[in-house]
């Protein structure tokens, strides 16, 4: 945190009974630790049992601390891309990009075939999303949710970082084969807002999946064995698409106590 922790806020900290969740908690006390302030604020609440052993145990933790080696110098920048950026990202948006390649050059083998462009830009960000924020992908899951920036503010930054590399590459694909820009876009970012808020119900991983399983079977199929494009890509489709991505971000933004909840990422 980098403001001082609330009385009320260190009230609920001390109450056994309180419903903070496990990431504020987190956070608490990850401040706790270096806020001599604080730490005073929350023994002062405390009995008077509590309070001398608290003071044992902050004063050997001391002596530890003083007897050990001395620390190494921390190094902000390297926290920079483990709050934009998974390695593990890497992969799967190059296969993202990958994909979209053989679906351009498909398209100029096969110009009989409905734009697969179009066809894929709504589910070529999920892979990336899927993975975003996900302790099963992540190595240092536990330490970034520990800070006040976990959850939804770092799944965002993190699908912004997805969205850095699809987005352009959907607008490459569209111009190689004419698609309208605004048809491959905004189903994207469509896709991607739908993922975000459902993910706040069922996780970001189960939620990715679903759509893409979903929009492959009620969509992509059909289009493939009738060689036509869906209404839902047609030009005049676009203001929907449009009024849709700004509903579900809506949706996103009041759902995001439900990001900190860690058991709610899978």
């Amino acid at each position: 945190m980098t403001t001082h922790i609330s009385p009320a806020m260190i009230a609920r900290y001390a109450d056994r009974g309180s419903d903070l969740d496990e990431v504020t908690v987190w956070s608490i006390e990850v401040h706790l630790e270096d806020c001599a302030d604080c730490r005073a604020l929350v023994a002062a609440g405390t009995t008077g049992d509590t309070g001398a052993l608290l003071a044992r145990i902050a004063a050997g933790v001391d002596e530890a601390i003083a007897a050990g080696p001395v620390p190494a110098p921390r190094r902000r920048w390297s926290a920079v891309p483990n709050r934009w950026l998974v390695w593990h990202l890497v992969p799967w948006l190059s296969m993202t990009v990958a994909v979209l390649g053989c679906a351009v050059l498909l398209q100029a083998v096969q110009p009989s075939l409905p734009s697969l462009v179009a066809l894929l830009a709504p589910v070529a960000p999920l892979p990336g999303v899927a993975i975003a924020w996900s302790r099963r992908t992540d190595p240092a899951w536990e330490l970034i949710a520990s800070t006040p920036a976990a959850g939804l503010a770092i799944l965002l930054r993190r699908t912004a970082a997805v969205l850095t590399v699809v987005v352009p590459a959907l607008a490459v694909a569209s111009s190689r084969t004419g698609v309208s820009l605004a048809l491959t876009l905004l189903p994207c970012l469509a896709f991607t807002a739908a993922t975000i808020a459902l993910g706040a119900y069922i996780g970001v991983r189960l939620a990715a999946v679903g759509l893409g399983i979903a929009w492959a079977l009620a969509v992509v199929l059909p289009a493939v064995l009738t060689a036509e494009l869906p209404a839902v890509l047609q030009p005049g489709s676009s203001l929907a698409w449009a009024l849709l991505t700004l509903l579900l971000a809506g949706v996103a933004a009041t759902q995001s106590d439900n990001f900190r909840r860690l058991s709610s990422h899978h």
